[in-house]
């Protein structure tokens, strides 16, 4: 498996988000699969590591259980929206 650019991984998470809609929200595993159908947990840590970035520019926000919230200090699943 190649392992996808950090550009790909961004550009998967924002069209997923956006074709999503506001106040809807995404999985980061979810672009995992899309990225490698095979192996995807593979990717889940760079996958994080990007929505992470998107966060820190402002496009999306990341959740857990409805609240916003640092994915960098959240322990357990996170969800991406829309910021």
């Amino acid at each position: 498996m190649t392992t996808p650019s950090p550009a790909e991984m961004r550009s998967v998470l924002l069209d997923l988000v956006r074709r999503r809609g506001a106040d809807k929200t995404v999985c980061p595993s979810e672009a995992a699969r899309v990225l490698a159908p095979v192996g995807w947990r593979d990717l889940m840590e760079d996958v994080r590591q990007e929505a992470y970035r998107l966060a820190d520019d402002g496009l999306v926000e990341i959740t857990q259980q409805g609240r916003v919230v640092d994915g960098r200090s959240a322990r357990g699943p996170i969800r991406l929206r829309l910021r």
